[in-house]
């Protein structure tokens, strides 16, 4: 944990389990999408084994840290199920899997708690933010619009803008390259070590971790200088800065 006093001008959330709760808001997706799939494949048997393959959990009820379905981009999920289904073309089913997320996911979205007020104290403080996740751009945009908190972003990019994936570094380059600021200016917030990694790869002044997705107290708390229960805990950290 860094206790020098960092001077934080942006911050750049993850999106699924750090602004939105993630078993709420994906669980009903993801068992929706896995029903279609292996309907479609003509294997309906096959739905419980998508989920679990894909990470789920179904003794606890949880996605298990790190896999595809708590960290993953829509194209691994794709390709796990499209092998599953004996199926071919992964990429058709991507495109298949974005309109069940977006109807079921984005549309459904359950949010951690007040986004708006937060955001809207954070960005009365002067901050720059930004979202990055592992899902695409498009259904990102999209649901932090239906959600009414899209007009607080100054930058919004998933897995298929162009900029990597996560732990790589390159979605916090970006953010700081559209905001003219140094990775050492900015705080990066998530619930998983690949958004934890992330930061560190990228120098970030602040890595935060959350514990409202999928990662837990162990296996977070050695890899952020923050560690909160939640987003909305967040200004207390900002205050130590």
């Amino acid at each position: 944990m860094r206790s020098a006093i960092v001077a934080i001008k942006g911050i750049l959330f993850d999106k699924d389990g750090t602004l939105l709760d993630f078993h709420a808001t994906w669980m009903p997706a993801y068992r929706s999408a896995a029903e279609i799939v292996s309907r479609d494949a003509g294997q309906p048997e096959l739905a419980d084994r998508l989920l679990a393959i894909g990470g789920y959990d179904h003794r606890t009820g949880r996605c298990k840290p790190g896999l595809a379905l708590a960290s993953g981009t829509n194209a691994d999920i794709a390709r796990l199920w499209a092998q599953a289904c004996g199926l071919d073309d992964a990429m058709q089913l991507v495109t298949r899997l974005e309109g069940i997320f977006a109807r079921e996911a984005a549309a459904r979205a359950v949010p951690v708690g007040d986004l708006a007020a937060l955001f809207t104290r954070l960005t009365e403080r002067g901050l720059h933010l930004g979202i990055a996740t592992m899902d695409s751009e498009a259904l990102a945009r999209t649901t932090v619009s239906l959600l009414r908190i899209g007009d607080f972003f100054s930058f919004v990019c998933g897995y298929d803008s162009g900029f990597g994936e996560k732990p790589g570094p390159g979605m916090v380059a970006a953010f700081c390259d559209r905001l003219s600021l140094e990775p050492a200016d900015i705080m990066v917030v998530g619930d998983t070590l690949h958004d934890l990694h992330m930061g560190r790869a990228a120098g970030a002044g602040l890595v935060v971790g959350v514990l409202s997705g999928t990662g837990t107290l162990d296996l977070l708390e050695s890899h952020c200088d923050h560690l909160l229960e939640n987003v909305l805990a967040l200004e207390s950290v900002l205050q130590k800065t």
